[in-house]
């Protein structure tokens, strides 16, 4: 290196990456150059300058806060998977003691608009006679109705689904009562959908919310589906 050259390199300023890299490797440099870290200055965001230890001192601080924050988070959550879980408890006992096939969904739609907060429930269930289907408060359900155009995403899905519906939709859903619905938790039953399905309906619109975990839904689903087997297969017939 030629002596114009070494003096150039010696007087050209280290750039911040060379700077952190350097410290980054050597971290114990700040412990053997105590006088500069006092001399060191951040500039705050209002403008008046503190020192480096200050500045880390409010870091530490923000991040301690930060960190408070998610873990109150994680506790809220848990404590709401907690009561969640219970209340799915009390439901799947109701359901398994309900006999025929009125105590049961009497005590579906009970536990959803109770316990779950729910603000209207629709139940649409295929193979029963129109009679049958009133005494038991439900909807029939055809799946070659033209209406169910409205539902290809969701029947080719297949799963449940939670979020905002179309107006087409709210109103084979839940009828008249469709215009004060915002949000719906939308669950098919039986293989395929082809047993019927379940709309919960809230009037608060993010109630419900694509985001939203659905593995309830699905528990829901599966259970449903095995209780509605047993009480839609048509009795034997009798033999004089």
């Amino acid at each position: 290196m030629t002596t114009s050259q070494q003096t150039q390199s010696e007087t050209q300023p280290l750039d911040e990456k060379t700077v952190a890299d350097y410290l980054r490797d050597n971290p114990d440099f700040f412990l053997n150059n105590t006088s500069l870290l006092a001399m060191l200055e951040v500039p705050h965001t209002c403008g008046t300058a503190v020192s480096l230890v200050e500045h880390q001192v409010k870091v530490l601080r923000d991040q301690n806060r930060q960190l408070k924050r998610k873990l109150m988070d994680l506790v809220h959550v848990a404590r709401d998977n907690n009561r969640l879980n219970e209340r799915m408890h009390q439901l799947t006992l109701g359901l398994i003691n309900s006999h025929t096939l009125e105590a049961l969904l009497d005590t579906l739609r009970e536990q959803l608009l109770g316990e779950f907060k729910a603000d209207t429930v629709v139940v649409r269930l295929a193979g029963l006679p129109e009679a049958r289907a009133r005494e038991c408060g439900v909807d029939l359900f055809d799946r070659d109705a033209p209406e169910l155009t409205h539902f290809e995403s969701f029947y080719k899905a297949c799963r449940p689904q939670c979020g905002r519906l179309k107006q087409e939709q709210l109103a084979y859903l839940f009828g008249d009562q469709a215009p004060a619905v915002e949000s719906v938790a939308l669950i098919p039953l039986g293989r395929k959908g082809a047993t019927g399905l379940l709309g919960i309906g809230s009037q608060e619109a993010n109630r419900f919310h694509p985001g939203m975990g659905t593995l309830f839904l699905t528990h829901l689903s599966e259970l449903l589906d095995l209780l509605l087997y047993a009480h839609l297969q048509p009795e034997p017939a009798t033999t004089g």
